[in-house]
C-alpha cells in the first residue's frame, strides 16, 4: 500500500517514512499540500495521508479541506501529525476531514496505534 507524507521538515519525512517502510507501506513524499495535490492529480493513488499542518504555500488543514472537496479523494484516510496541541486546533483538523490527530514528538508505536484506528495494520500494508 502506498502512504502519502506531506511535511515540509525533511526530518519528519524521513522519520515516517522509515516508521511506515517497516510496517510494509511504500512512502511518497510531498513538502507542502500543494505539492501532495499534485502528486494526487498527477496519478498517485495513496491509502493513506499523514499531514503537518503548519506548511508553507499550501498548509495541512488548508490541504485537507481541498481534500475533502474532490469526490475522487472525499474517502482518503487522513492523519493529522504536527505539533498544534490545542483542543481547538485538533477540533478543527477533524472538522475538515482528518480522520486522526497524532502530536508531535511521536514515536513509532503512536504511529502504528493510529493506523490501527484507522483500519491500517501492518499486515495490510
Amino acid at each position: 500500500m502506498l502512504a502519502l507524507v506531506v511535511d515540509d521538515s525533511a526530518v519528519i519525512r524521513t522519520v515516517l517514512t522509515r516508521i511506515l517502510s517497516g510496517l510494509g507501506y511504500e512512502v511518497l513524499s510531498a513538502i507542502h499540500g500543494r505539492d501532495a495535490l499534485n502528486k494526487l492529480e498527477a496519478g498517485a493513488s495513496p491509502a493513506l495521508a499523514l499531514v503537518d499542518w503548519n506548511m508553507p504555500e499550501m498548509n495541512g488543514y488548508e490541504f485537507i479541506r481541498a481534500l475533502r472537496t474532490d469526490a475522487r479523494w472525499r474517502s482518503l484516510p487522513v492523519m493529522m501529525v504536527t505539533t498544534e496541541t490545542e483542543i481547538e486546533q485538533v477540533a478543527r483538523a477533524l472538522a475538515a476531514g482528518a480522520n486522526e490527530y497524532l502530536m508531535k514528538p511521536f514515536t513509532p508505536e503512536m504511529v502504528q496505534d493510529k493506523l490501527a484506528l484507522l483500519g491500517l495494520s501492518p499486515t495490510q500494508g
